[in-house]
Formats: structure tokens, C-alpha cells, sequence
């Protein structure tokens, strides 16, 4: 559902209206595609975060990429004893400034918020995510504009070296 929109305009993700006058954690709230990401941002403790100034580009999961993981990943990784882990991996995901897909260039290296970098690549196809360990993520929805950011959806989650 990709178009040539204004930064004005909304972009349809998972059913609702993703709008530059709301913050990234308001507008992923209402996409019935990242329930599963709200809730581990909620169990890591990063809305307020997310929530701040900014800007954050964020490389956001779909609950199908979620769905890829091993059964029983996601669940335990939202408990109370996992939460170091589940913050470092939603913390891979999110890079410091707001880059939209315009902004990619083909071999990027992204320095995340965890520390560790993802690599862009680009090319006719479209754009792809690379993780530390060599997994590859595409990007599904390009420049979800937030007030304080951007989002890209992505079809997989994105795993750091640690």
C-alpha cells in the first residue's frame, strides 16, 4: 500500500490511520498489526521513550514477524525476568533520528539505539534490513510519519549479535 502521499497524509497500517500529528507509540496503538509489539514496548517499559521528542526511526515488527520466532518466544520474552533481553532486542530496532526510506542508501550501516548496527539494502526490490547474526528483514511499509519520528514496518524481527 505504497503511494505517493504528502507529509500531511496518513498511512494505512494494520487497519487504522497512522497520522504525523500523533507520536509513534499512538499511532502503532492503533495498527492491528503490532499488537504484539505494543505489548513487548509496554513490557520492556519503552513507551515513555518512545513517546519522548525524538526523533526515532523505528524499524517496526508486524505480529507476523513475530509469529516467525519459536513457539513460546514471545511469551517468554515479555515476563518480568526476560525483560533485560526484550528491551535489548526492541532497542536493535530503533535508530537514533528520523530516516526515511528516501534517506537509505544501499550498504548503510545504522547504528541502533542498543549499540550494535543493521545494514540497508537496497535495490530494485525494494529495501531490506540485515541484522548482527545475517538475518534479513524487509521492509513491508515505508515512512509510517510520526510527530516524533518514523516507522518502517518490517516482516521479521531484527536479532543483535548479544
Amino acid at each position: 500500500m505504497k503511494g505517493d502521499m504528502g507529509m500531511g497524509a496518513g498511512v494505512m497500517v494494520g487497519g487504522a490511520m497512522m497520522t504525523p500529528d500523533k507520536d509513534i507509540v499512538d499511532n502503532a496503538v492503533g495498527s492491528a498489526d503490532h499488537t504484539t509489539l505494543v505489548a513487548a514496548v509496554k513490557a520492556a517499559g519503552l513507551v515513555e521513550t518512545l513517546k519522548s521528542a525524538g526523533p526515532f526511526t523505528v524499524f517496526a515488527p508486524s505480529n507476523s514477524a513475530f509469529d516467525k520466532l519459536p513457539a513460546g518466544t514471545v511469551n517468554s520474552l515479555v515476563t518480568p525476568e526476560m525483560k533485560p533481553t526484550l528491551t535489548k532486542i526492541l532497542t536493535y530496532h530503533v535508530v537514533p533520528g528520523s530516516v526515511t526510506a528516501a534517506n537509505l542508501t544501499d550498504g548503510q550501516v545504522l547504528t541502533t539505539v542498543q549499540g550494535e548496527t543493521l545494514t540497508v539494502i537496497k535495490n530494485s526490490n525494494g529495501v531490506m534490513i540485515k541484522d548482527a547474526k545475517g538475518g534479513m528483514a524487509t521492509v513491508t511499509i515505508a515512512d509510517v510519519i510520526s510527530k516524533n519520528g518514523v516507522t518502517h514496518v518490517i516482516d521479521t524481527v531484527l536479532m543483535p549479535a548479544q
